[in-house]
């Protein structure tokens, strides 16, 4: 267990047995770092994780205190929905597009601040590749892709307890190609995927795309995809496969426990689903220890397991690639009829990064600004924000999701927020059906400043207004 999830769980404890009474202020932070022996980030991470579960809360300049009324128990975000067709692309190259403006203060931007990546290193390889290029590396690279780029990836896998053999891995242009053509090889036009709600965009493009049907089934914040909800959905619907982010969620942030994934691949398996495994955020997790991805619990072997660098390294080399297992040849049939192959040269570049050595150094750095910035947006939030917007509690990346009361359309916020000067993304992004029109996400990676603050507080403020009961 993370030392921050115990710490919190000794906490719990100590509040139901009746040692920290409702209303009492609990150890602060550097009275609890020098108690357990911990550093402030875990036992900052203990606090808000029992802050979301409606334990603690937050005053400003004063500390963490035991809230008045029990916490309530984690309930799925809405209902199951089967949405069939999708109808969502419109709408992402909408936001997308509307969100590119360099004077704009991003909060709906879908990358992380681009000044956190190692780009003058990445130039100086990807310089170095293209003057040793082998010609014939054009041919040789094709599907599977650079041989020593798919042992490096093997070899981390290595390192954190998941072996996987760099036979299966291909490498894919970005993980949205890997994600696709896993999709593609599972199914046929017509076919039920059942994702999560909220969910991230790219799946339901590609299933638009692909033309199958959705069935979304609702997320129990910090804990995962409700498993009753999803074995309902597998007794009622022959679904194809399932598209699932265990680790870093996205948009919502957490990492599922180790036995709900096992729960959950063993419920996959009684029913013969393949599942096509989003782990794009993996590597920006905030605790001591990388996360497994759903993949470690796979014993039929018929999982799928998506990533690339673009989320934590180099977004614009657009690199990616796919654990493919037995699923393998087809992967690599369908990729030489649509993309061909993936660009060589920012292949040799990453293989490059990972082998000479500064990858992890450079990744602790990112995790660490990620969090440091993650939490002090989280905080200003919830100093300006009302009691019925409720915030994620993220445990990696750099996304909050806000959900404010129903009936709130935070389309129009976003409208309104492009012409005060900055961008947001609406929570219609991450659903087919409807179901998170008052849901929000924010790009917490940026760098604090005056216009950051003046957004932050602006869109609060529009916020309020649409919640004058509170």
């Amino acid at each position: 267990m993370p030392l921050y999830r115990d710490l919190a769980e000794r906490l719990r404890t100590q509040i139901e047995a009746g040692v920290w009474q409702p209303g009492e202020r609990i150890p602060s932070i550097r009275q609890s770092c020098q108690a357990h022996r911990l550093s402030p980030m875990t036992v900052l991470q203990a606090y808000q994780l029992l802050e979301s579960q409606g334990l603690l809360q937050a005053r400003p300049q004063s500390g963490y205190y035991v809230k008045g009324s029990p916490a309530r128990q984690p309930t799925a975000m809405g209902v199951t929905r089967y949405t069939g067709a999708v109808d969502i692309n419109d709408l992402v190259f909408e936001v997308l597009q509307a969100s590119k403006a360099r004077n704009l203060v991003p909060l709906g931007m879908a990358v992380a601040d681009p000044h956190l990546f190692p780009l003058p290193r990445l130039g100086r390889l990807l310089a170095g590749c293209m003057r040793s290029l082998d010609p014939f590396s054009t041919v040789t690279d094709l599907p599977p892709g650079n041989e020593a780029l798919r042992r490096a990836i093997a070899q981390r896998y290595a390192r954190h307890g998941l072996p996987v053999d760099p036979g299966e891995i291909i490498i894919t242009t970005g993980a949205m190609e890997a994600l696709s053509l896993s999709l593609q090889a599972l199914t046929e036009p017509g076919d039920w995927v059942a994702v999560e709600s909220p969910t991230f965009y790219g799946a339901l493009q590609a299933i638009e795309r692909l033309k199958l049907r959705a069935v979304e089934i609702p997320v129990i914040p910090g804990v995962g995809i409700c498993l009753s909800r999803l074995e309902a959905a597998l007794r009622d619907r022959p679904i194809k496969a399932c598209w699932l982010m265990a680790n870093v969620q996205h948009p919502l942030g957490h990492t599922q426990r180790d036995e709900h994934k096992a729960a959950l691949m063993a419920l996959l398996a009684r029913y013969r689903v393949p599942v096509v495994e989003d782990d794009v955020y993996g590597e920006l997790y905030f605790g001591r220890e990388r996360p497994l991805p759903l993949k470690a619990w796979d014993q039929a072997g018929t999982s799928l397991l998506c990533s690339s660098f673009s989320k934590c390294v180099a977004p614009g080399f657009r690199v990616g690639w796919v654990v493919a297992g037995q699923h393998a040849p087809r992967i690599e049939r369908l990729q030489l009829i649509s993309t061909l192959a993936t660009n060589v040269p920012s292949q040799l570049a990453l293989a490059a990064l990972l082998t000479q050595g500064g990858y992890d150094a450079h990744l602790r750095r990112l995790r660490t600004t990620l969090a440091r910035r993650m939490s002090q947006m989280r905080s200003a939030l919830l100093a300006l924000l009302p009691e019925s917007v409720t915030l994620s509690q993220p445990e990696g990346g750099f996304f909050l999701w806000l959900t404010l009361p129903p009936g709130c359309d935070t389309r129009a916020l976003h409208r309104q927020a492009l012409a005060a000067g900055f961008s947001l993304a609406p929570g219609a992004l991450f659903s087919g059906g409807g179901e998170h029109e008052h849901g929000l996400r924010l790009n917490a990676s940026l760098p604090w400043s005056p216009e950051l603050e003046q957004a932050l507080s602006t869109l609060a403020g529009w916020i309020r207004a649409l919640c004058p009961q509170t």
